[in-house]
């Protein structure tokens, strides 16, 4: 079986957790499986980079910069010691099995090499972010990718060490190639033609390649990311370019569950879901997965597997085209904060053609993603949800836009979070819209705003930030909970 692997989260948040996924990579290999890994940043360091790129802008301080770069590097050497057997290790290994564990090199040195490598080109470009002053996307991106660009020889180490030939890939070697839109590029379809490629150039020799996720390049060769937690978009485009047959996506969860077990201990498992339903989900604040990961998945029609790392035994959840139905319809209930409620309200607005392209125009000019819509017949009053970040941009764009005229009231609220109830079982099923708002008003829960698209596989809709658990739990419990 042809397999794209994906380590993330837990997965690679130390040494001993980069071991233990070397050790499914070498389980499953040794099996005869044909495998490419794709590997996430360490945890925290992305978030460390991105912190260190922005006190470099604005502090300008070389010092702060060094001891910053100095706490990475020592993060990481601590995790290659940990994660990759040394040469004594590795000997006794292949007397032991007999197969081709590195004897003849050290593995741990090579890793060691290649850290302080990328570490001291971080911090030759971060103190020159610090002499300019100035932080670009681009520069942003350069930053961010080191994360994977550490993790990646470190894990690709341990798997040799192990005795299974591997060696590191960055993106755009492997054949990523993206648009130009820096820390949020997608794929151009010279990806899918480069990427069997090269590194099928690697798979044909045997080696297991190990390919840092998140990050592709320009047709410049420049480098992009692909949207934070863009790893598991990394391994579904590599997973539809191989034409796998299947990829996997190993996390610290048992698969999707069907609501955040934070809020409902009796979240369980879903064992099947479709890549529409996966998608909805993934939207509308299920983290375990990328909202864009399902797209070149659905290209290929390969199914995705989300799996536990922990629990390398379990199934997990399956994800494919099947349209698989369960009693009421509704799968799962997903939950998003840091959302604010957008309304833009007048009588002008009442028969005049072009107002909503307006409205959508001014916000698309200060890149301000609109994640919900509803608009009353009256044609009165819009509103919208977007990220509470760009909220305050998203004010200033349409009172710019509309001149001041006070016939149009602009108001937001940030209190707000929306709920999405997603299940493709839903569509043409009488009375589920009636049984989940009937739920939420016999608990006194207020509905602010409802949105549902005709493929009646999500119903989403807003509530306050104070009632948002308890509809989940209440949801939950009338449909997930009573199935």
């Amino acid at each position: 079986m042809k397999l794209v692997m994906k380590f993330g989260g837990s997965a690679v948040r130390d040494g001993d957790a980069l071991r233990n996924a070397a050790g499914i990579v070498k389980e499953f290999h040794d099996e005869g499986h044909e495998i490419t890994v794709v590997v996430s940043a360490m945890r925290g360091v992305t978030n460390s980079l991105q912190d260190c790129a922005k006190m470099a802008a604005e502090a300008g301080s070389a010092d702060k910069v060094i001891e910053s770069t100095s706490e990475l590097r020592s993060k990481h050497h601590t995790a290659a010691e940990h994660a990759i057997l040394d040469e004594r290790q590795s000997l006794r290994l292949s007397r032991r099995i007999g197969d081709s564990a590195r004897s003849d090199e050290n593995c741990l040195d090579e890793a060691l090499f290649t850290i302080a490598n990328l570490v001291d080109q971080l911090e030759r470009v971060l103190i020159g972010i610090c002499h300019v002053g100035e932080l670009t996307d681009r520069s942003l991106d350069y930053v961010m990718s080191f994360g994977e660009r550490l993790s990646a020889p470190i894990l690709s180490g341990s798997v040799r060490s192990l005795g299974v030939e591997s060696c590191s890939v960055e993106g755009g070697d492997a054949g990523i190639i993206t648009n130009d839109t820096y820390r949020n590029a997608r794929p151009t379809e010279e990806a899918y033609e480069l990427i069997p490629k090269r590194l099928g150039l690697i798979l044909n020799k045997g080696f297991v390649p190990v390919v840092t996720g998140y990050i592709g390049v320009n047709e410049k060769g420049i480098i992009t990311t692909l949207g934070r937690g863009g790893s598991d978009y990394t391994a579904t485009i590599l997973g539809a370019a191989l034409k796998v047959d299947e990829i996997w996506l190993w996390k610290e969860t048992d698969g999707i569950m069907s609501t955040n077990p934070d809020f409902v201990p009796e979240a369980q498992i879903i064992p099947e879901i479709s890549y529409i339903e996966a998608m909805e989900m993934s939207f509308f604040g299920a983290e375990v997965l990328h909202p864009l990961a399902m797209e070149p998945a659905i290209r290929r029609g390969i199914p995705v597997r989300v799996r536990n790392f922990l629990k390398p035994e379990g199934e997990g959840t399956l994800i494919t085209d099947v349209q698989s139905t369960v009693e009421g319809g509704v799968k799962g209930i997903s939950l998003i904060d840091n959302v604010s409620l957008l309304n833009i309200s007048g009588a002008a607005m009442v028969g005049t053609p072009g107002s909503a392209a307006h409205i959508f125009s001014a916000l698309a000019e200060k890149n301000v993603n609109i994640m919900m819509i509803s608009q009353g017949s009256s044609e009165r009053n819009i509103s919208m949800v977007v990220d509470q970040p760009h909220i305050e941009g998203a004010v200033e764009a349409l009172e710019t836009g509309f001149n001041g005229n006070t016939t149009r009231d602009i108001t937001f609220r940030n209190d707000i979070c929306v709920i999405a109830v997603v299940g493709s079982g839903m569509a043409g099923v009488p009375g589920v819209a009636g049984r989940v708002f009937s739920a939420l008003g016999k608990n006194h829960v207020n509905v602010i705003m409802i949105s549902q698209g005709s493929s009646e596989c999500n119903i989403s809709f807003v509530v306050s930030s104070e009632d948002a658990p308890r509809a989940v739990k209440l949801l939950h419990d009338e449909f997930v909970g009573k199935a």
